[in-house]
């Protein structure tokens, strides 16, 4: 299941270029609440075979929008926490920093550029979403918490505290914009094996970054075994895997086009923050 948030903040599925009303059907059947968040529909999917066996019968349902006819936004706006692996690729030589919720944008976004910076770059990388809480599990348990993957741009601000810094990462990679997510969140079962697919990213067209998740140095299996073992992973909570190599300086007006196999792609426009 393609698990999406669009217009209004609904829940939705999408299946080839229809959206069908998953969050509707989960609110009519009693396994959510009027007003729910993404958070709340992430955990009721992961932990009620009801709720999920509701979530698919709703895809058989005539009710449908064009994709098309629909805003995306992030599949999840407010999750408990976003680790994030400061470096994991052999070509782009882990340890792990939290980005705050408020820099959260999703498909079709726009980067802003701060003022106070002159250079500002991107990674595209692929993202675990947990779905069942997760204590002290090891490598084998891992992926059985994992409610799905979606793509996380993390995006950084590299001056004027320049480069090699790394204390100044939570503020440097915090900036509002800063991390975009999208376009939806595939669950587990569509990708059952992290560390075999592709990341691809175009600058303006132009092919700007390939890599394979089998090039991780820490795959995300160990990062789930090792975040668990220092504090508890909830429903919602988000592991972005870090950038392999092929990050490049922002400048207004850029355009950005990222992929990854199985989950799908998302655009970003880059501008300057205004005055």
């Amino acid at each position: 299941m393609k698990l999406c948030q669009y217009d209004e903040h609904q829940a939705g599925a999408v299946r080839g270029e229809r959206v069908f009303p998953v969050g509707a059907a989960l609110v009519a059947a009693g396994h959510l609440r009027p007003g729910y968040t993404m958070q709340e529909v992430i955990e009721a999917l992961a932990n009620r075979p009801q709720a999920m066996q509701c979530a698919r019968e709703a895809l058989d349902e005539k009710k449908s929008s064009p994709l098309g006819s629909v805003t995306l936004l992030a599949p999840i706006e407010n999750p408990p926490s976003i680790w994030a692996a400061a470096a994991n690729y052999k070509a782009h030589a882990a340890e792990f920093f939290l980005k705050p919720s408020s820099s959260i944008i999703g498909p079709g976004g726009t980067i802003l550029l701060p003022k106070i910076s002159k250079d500002v770059d991107y990674e595209a990388e692929l993202c675990a979403v947990i779905g069942t809480r997760a204590r002290r599990v090891s490598e084998a348990q891992a992926l059985e918490h994992v409610f799905g993957y979606t793509i996380c741009w993390d995006i950084s601000q590299r001056d004027p505290w320049g480069r090699g810094r790394q204390n100044t990462r939570n503020i440097r990679k915090g900036f509002d914009t800063f991390t975009a997510l999208g376009p939806w969140i595939v669950t587990r079962d569509e990708l059952p094996e992290p560390q075999d697919v592709r990341i691809e990213v175009e600058l303006n067209g132009r092919p700007a970054m390939t890599a394979h998740t089998g090039d991780m140095i820490c795959g995300l299996r160990d990062h789930i075994r090792f975040l668990s073992n220092v504090l508890t992973l909830r429903p919602g909570d988000l592991i972005t895997t870090g950038t392999p190599a092929g990050v490049a300086k922002l400048a207004p007006g850029d355009k950005l086009r990222g992929r990854i196999e199985r989950i799908g792609e998302m655009t970003l426009n880059v501008q300057s923050e205004a005055l």
